[in-house]
């Protein structure tokens, strides 16, 4: 099946095509159009026309993302098994998925109704008001291939910015039958252009191009330093990576603790920025608490994303299972203790590495694999110092029944999110998301994006 890219409000195709393959067993799901810079201009060019026009006012806005959402919440499964297919999630992760995006596109169509400015106390009449930046760039990632695209269009919509879009090679059919949904939901054909190809062909020149005002970019941190060199003068967002870690004090529910972090440290094999990673643990409790987590983990079911029953599916491909493979099997000749980490093909079985060693890259840097470290800490300085040495710093979290060491976490742990007695994989769509360090440098979320993607002008009228 190929499925065409939209630039300005009309299907296209191309000479070459990208293969769509399923990361479970290769089979092909779909083509789509490998486009490059000719057609990225073109988009730009189909973005500004939009803009100039200035015929798209909010409550129009509003009622196009409210129509979205009801669309979307008839078409649940439908747009499921499309993530299943392209991205290899598990069905069950792949339907939670398509109701968070539902809440993303409700939560801009608020945005979009309440996006005002303020009277400023002078002599005559004197108001602050929000106006939409321009044409946003909007870059996406293979791993949430529907809500992170709705998180970069709904705000662009309830601000007013035309968009171009572009996916990820290995996940762009989610992205691209969002965009006919909202087209179908009243959205003006050519205010969402999606131009599919790599990185290297459509990402870059689409960058470089000086028609957008602001890049949004979600993947890694390499590639996210890149984008900002490339456009000094842009406003560029980033949300880039973590090795997500969580404190676990003695107070805390075991139970509790154990079954958070079976589902945060594994949904989507891992395969998330605030993935579950750094598992620290009290030593009081180490002994106990590894051992809960290893038998918990032990049970989770691995296999085919479309089967009800799955846990764990794919990798998102060969070469990153390969990847995390050569880490555990790192681990292991540095002499920690790793249960689990076979893999065949694209599948990894959930690993859990005691007690590593901190320079290996299971600990250090971000796994974005079914694999979880469990580390034993002295005191509670010592496990708010563990979870800052970090390159990153975009949510952690800490199970504790003390008030007291909750509201030190609080103030201590140098993140963007601290989250008291949940795991930091936990994201609301409706919170400010995003971190610090090489974790970004901006807040997702509609209410905060929608921020980003205005500015401010100042209006005066003398009397």
């Amino acid at each position: 099946m190929q499925i065409p890219a939209r630039i300005g409000g009309r299907a296209v195709s191309a000479d070459e095509w990208i293969e769509v393959l399923s990361p479970y067993d290769g089979a092909p799901v779909a083509r789509v159009p490998a486009l490059g810079a000719d057609h990225v201009a073109e988009a730009v060019a189909a973005a500004e026309a939009a803009l100039a026009r200035r015929d798209f006012p909010r409550h129009r806005r509003a009622e196009v993302l409210e129509r979205a959402a009801e669309l979307l919440a008839e078409r649940t499964e439908e747009f499921a098994v499309t993530i299943a297919r392209e991205a290899g999630k598990p069905i069950r992760d792949a339907r939670g998925e398509a109701a968070r995006c539902l809440a993303t596109l409700k939560y801009s169509a608020v945005e979009a109704r309440k996006l005002g400015g303020e009277v400023i106390p002078m002599d005559g009449l004197a108001f602050a008001m929000r106006h939409p930046i321009g044409v946003v760039a909007a870059i996406s990632p293979f791993n949430f291939p529907l809500n992170l695209v709705a998180h970069k269009l709904g705000p662009a919509i309830a601000a007013g910015c035309p968009v171009v879009l572009k996916p990820a090679e290995l996940t762009p059919l989610s992205a691209i039958r969002l965009v006919d949904l909202l087209v179908e939901a009243g959205l003006p054909a050519d205010w969402i252009s999606v131009v599919t190809g790599t990185g290297a062909a459509a990402g870059t020149p689409l960058v470089q191009h000086p028609g957008p005002a602001l890049v949004t970019f979600t993947g890694s941190v390499g590639v996210g330093r890149r984008i900002q060199d490339a456009a000094p003068r842009k406003r560029v967002l980033l949300e880039l990576g973590s090795n997500a870690p969580v404190i676990v004090e003695p107070s805390a529910d075991l139970d509790r603790v154990i079954a958070a972090i079976r589902t945060g440290g594994f949904s989507y094999a891992g395969q998330s920025c605030i993935s579950t990673q750094r598992v620290l643990v009290s030593h009081e409790i180490y002994d106990k608490v590894l051992y809960g987590l290893r038998a918990a983990v032990a049970t989770l079911r691995v296999g085919d994303p479309l089967a009800e029953e799955t846990d764990v599916g794919p990798l998102i491909s060969e070469e990153a299972a390969t990847r995390v493979e050569s880490w555990l099997a790192a681990a292991r000749a540095a002499g920690a203790d790793v249960t689990g980490g076979l893999r065949r093909g694209s599948l990894v079985t959930p690993a859990v590495v005691a007690d590593p060693p901190h320079h290996l890259d299971v600990y250090r840097r971000e796994v974005f694999g079914p694999v979880i470290t469990v580390t034993p800490y002295a005191d509670l300085d010592e496990a708010i110092a563990l979870a800052n040495d970090s390159d990153y710093g975009l949510q952690a979290g800490i199970f504790t029944a003390d008030i007291g060491a909750a509201l030190r976490a609080a103030n201590e742990l140098a993140f963007g999110g601290v989250l008291i007695n949940q795991v930091p994989t936990f994201r609301a769509d409706q919170q400010p998301y995003g971190g610090l360090r090489d974790a970004g440098n901006t807040r997702e979320g509609p209410a905060y994006a929608v921020q980003e993607m205005t500015e401010l002008r100042f209006v005066m009228v003398s009397p």
